[in-house]
C-alpha cells in the first residue's frame, strides 16, 4: 500500500530565494466577515533559509523576518500572474 500511495506523492521542495504561499493557519479558521470566501493563503513570502526536516523560514517581501520556521506542508510555490505589477 505505502508503494502506491508514494507514487502518487509529489514532494515539495523550495528553495532560498522562491515566493511562497501560507496556508492559514491555523487550520479551519477564517475571518468572519467574509464567511466561506475569505482567503485561503497569505503572501507571497520569501524562502529566507532552508531547514532541515521540510521547514522553512520565511521574511515578507519588504525584508521584515517570520520569528518562527514553517514547515513544508502548509507552503505552495508562488506563480506571478499578468496583473501582479508590483511583485
Amino acid at each position: 500500500m505505502a508503494r502506491v500511495y508514494n507514487k502518487k506523492v509529489k514532494p515539495k521542495e523550495f528553495r532560498v530565494g522562491d515566493l511562497v504561499w501560507e496556508a492559514v493557519l491555523p487550520l479551519g479558521t477564517k475571518d468572519a466577515a467574509y464567511g466561506k470566501w475569505s482567503p485561503n493563503w497569505h503572501g507571497p513570502y520569501k524562502v529566507d533559509q532552508v531547514l532541515s526536516g521540510n521547514a522553512y523560514m520565511l521574511e515578507e517581501l519588504d525584508g521584515v523576518k517570520f520569528p518562527m520556521a514553517i514547515n513544508g506542508q502548509h507552503l505552495k510555490k508562488y506563480f506571478s500572474s499578468m496583473w501582479d505589477a508590483d511583485v
